[in-house]
């Protein structure tokens, strides 16, 4: 069982960077794939960035690519992502999910991950 929690988020101004974290309340991140999602009002969840479970891989969606970095430190049991030259399209529940595996398997669908945090907003004004 992972529990997970979603921390980082806010109201920010379009050009601004965020940086997200993505902790584990319960189990550990070591043997996960990890990555972020996230919703905008009346909007489909739309896959962001994912990360293989030592950081070897990450892929990331067309709308962040260039301006998102996605990491993480197993040791501190934490994903991150870092979002720069935010946009008013970037406002979104910004989610963390999680998957069990060591492969390089890099999903994008939502199904494929079986945890996912509570979700933090952020919000880009222009």
């Amino acid at each position: 069982q992972v529990t997970l929690v979603e921390s980082g988020g806010g109201l920010v101004q379009a050009g601004d960077s965020l940086r997200l974290s993505c902790t584990a309340s319960e189990g550990t991140l070591s043997l996960h794939v990890l990555a972020w999602f996230r919703q905008g009002l009346g909007k489909e969840r739309e896959f962001v960035s994912v990360i293989t479970w030592n950081g070897g891989k990450t892929v990331y969606g067309d709308s962040v690519k260039g301006r998102a970095t996605v990491s993480r430190d197993n040791a501190k049991n934490t994903v991150f992502l870092q979002m720069n030259n935010l946009k008013p399209d970037d406002t979104a529940v910004y989610y963390c999910a999680a998957r069990p595996g060591r492969a390089d398997y890099t999903p994008r669908q939502s199904g494929e991950y079986r945890y996912w945090g509570q979700g933090t907003q952020v919000t880009v004004s222009s």
